[in-house]
């Protein structure tokens, strides 16, 4: 995997992790936002690997 693409992951994960510590921190930690940070985690870092991890594999 090339270096740009490390750190581009490496920035979009820093900054995701801060806003669901965000959002568990200010609206408290319950099901609904637990459920929010699972589903943007997945709508966010899942079609990515799809394309550059699993594309670097083969």
């Amino acid at each position: 995997m090339q270096p740009t693409k490390i750190a581009g992951f490496s920035i979009l994960a820093l900054v995701w992790v801060w806003l669901c510590w965000s959002l568990l921190a200010l609206g408290g930690v319950n099901l609904k936002n637990i459920l929010l940070v699972v589903a943007t985690g997945i709508i966010i870092f899942v079609p990515l690997w799809k394309k550059y991890i699993r594309r670097d594999n083969k």
